[in-house]
């Protein structure tokens, strides 16, 4: 059987393989785990996104948090990084946000904090599957007046803004921003936080629905804010993704800048600063090689860990790293949150952005971005650990990297939280490697299929 938690906590189709009985058991578990040794009556702060389903799993999950005596405080929608901030800030014992962040409506997930806002290692996550395994049985359930219950917070959102704009030193007036919401936890955050900081802001996808989450849109699709930035001659695009952990951008062109450009740009202007503890980025291997060479050159040591910002985060934690992140967009401010933010990267971008007086296709020289084609091997769930076992597989992997021995890289993956395996190929020709990428791609769905 697999283990239920992936990279980023529990996902899965939400009232299918997430069910709301999965919710209740991983409420109960996750509460009894992460608060056993208390000697008191412990509260643990629950948040989601903008899915429809999220109603449902969260008052499952809840009801599993009382069941076992502990409280519920519900914050509502609000991005993951703000329940990871809150979770420490309120002094709460554990925080659980209900998303599947970039992930389609039908998808959600849930994923855990502990009191100090960080996600959990795997030996908790293991503690706490191996009670929903044995159903719970060995959890105890309080009656009367032990069983927990449920405070709802509406204000919360509030002091997260408040948080966000205290970490940069500058207003944002003269800057016109448009920001693409994604339908998602970010529709009022990140607006209000640009806004009262003086930008002017044109938002759009900021209208949730319930079912229009990452719905062409966001992070994951890019296409119309860059068209919208061109369009309303605005100085940046902003891309958050459903649970705005992360963040890409749009330069005044209407050109792309990834997380590896963003952690270019803040990194070396952190460098200048002294705020660049370790003179060090920690960083994932899907990083852009381009990124790699930029730091040699201006003196920064580079740390490599596999993908996932949880990886990323752990190194962080292990060096005194006070930058690190992913090119999809993940990045963390360690002094400042303990997860992927995508509104203090937005901020910190537009801080250099303001400062410099710079244009972000300026500031995005600071690093060469070479060429790579990434693309998705869809295959079943349980088997996209498996690939490998396959002959044919194994001996077109081997051949290409022969091929690009010396002059590039390939770099093969099972997804963390979709049933996906991902081919990376970098090298000099554009057009050849997204050739070869998505012909690996394509032999690896239908072998495994």
């Amino acid at each position: 059987m697999s283990r239920l938690f992936g990279t980023d906590g529990v996902r899965g189709v939400a009232n299918s393989e997430l069910t709301p009985l999965l919710a209740m058991q991983l409420g109960a578990a996750g509460a009894y785990v992460l608060t056993e040794q208390n000697d008191y009556r412990p509260t643990i702060m629950v948040g989601c996104d903008t899915r429809i389903s999220g109603d449902m799993l969260a008052n499952a999950l809840m009801a599993g948090i009382c069941s076992v005596g502990a409280n519920a405080v519900y914050v509502g929608v609000l991005p993951t990084p703000a329940i990871a901030y809150l979770t420490k800030k309120y002094k709460v014992d554990a925080g659980v946000v209900i998303s599947a962040s970039h992930n389609p409506v039908e998808f959600n997930g849930i994923k855990f904090f502990n009191s100090e806002g960080y996600k959990l290692s795997d030996e908790l996550e293991d503690r706490i599957e191996a009670h929903i395994r044995n159903n719970n049985k060995d959890i105890p359930k309080p009656t009367g007046s032990e069983v927990g219950k449920i405070k709802y917070r509406r204000d919360a959102r509030e002091e997260y803004i408040n948080q966000s704009m205290s970490q940069i030193k500058t207003d944002l007036r003269g800057l016109k921003i448009v920001v693409d919401c994604a339908e998602g936890a970010s529709y009022y955050t990140s607006v209000e936080t640009l806004r009262e900081l003086g930008a002017e802001v044109v938002a759009i996808h900021n209208n949730p629905d319930g079912t229009n989450i990452n719905a062409n849109c966001g992070s994951t699709h890019m296409e119309e804010l860059c068209a919208r930035v061109v369009m309303e001659h605005a100085d940046i695009g902003l891309a958050f993704d459903g649970d705005a952990d992360r963040l890409l951008a749009a330069d005044e062109n209407g050109k792309v800048v990834n997380g590896d450009e963003i952690m270019a740009i803040i990194g070396t202007d952190m460098k200048k600063k002294g705020e660049l503890d370790g003179n060090s980025i920690v960083v994932t291997v899907m990083t852009n090689l381009g990124f790699i060479l930029m730091c040699k050159k201006e003196g920064i040591e580079v740390h490599q860990t596999k993908v996932g910002d949880r990886y990323v985060l752990e190194h962080m934690r292990e060096i005194g790293g006070a930058l690190g992140g992913e090119q999809s967009g993940h990045i963390i401010f360690l002094k400042e949150n303990t997860t992927g933010d995508g509104l203090l990267s937005a901020l910190h971008l537009l801080e250099v952005m303001k400062t410099s007086g710079k244009k972000l296709s300026e500031l995005a020289k600071v690093m060469e971005v070479l060429p790579q084609a990434l693309y998705n091997a869809a295959v079943p769930n349980h088997k996209k650990d498996k690939y490998l076992e396959y002959p044919e597989i194994e001996a077109a992997i081997k051949g290409l990297e022969k091929k690009y021995a010396g002059e590039g890289r390939v770099l093969i993956r099972p997804s963390g939280t979709e049933p996906l395996v991902r081919v990376m190929i970098e090298g000099k020709d554009q057009a050849v490697i997204d050739r070869d990428a998505k012909e690996l791609a394509d032999l690896i769905t239908k072998t495994v299929m």
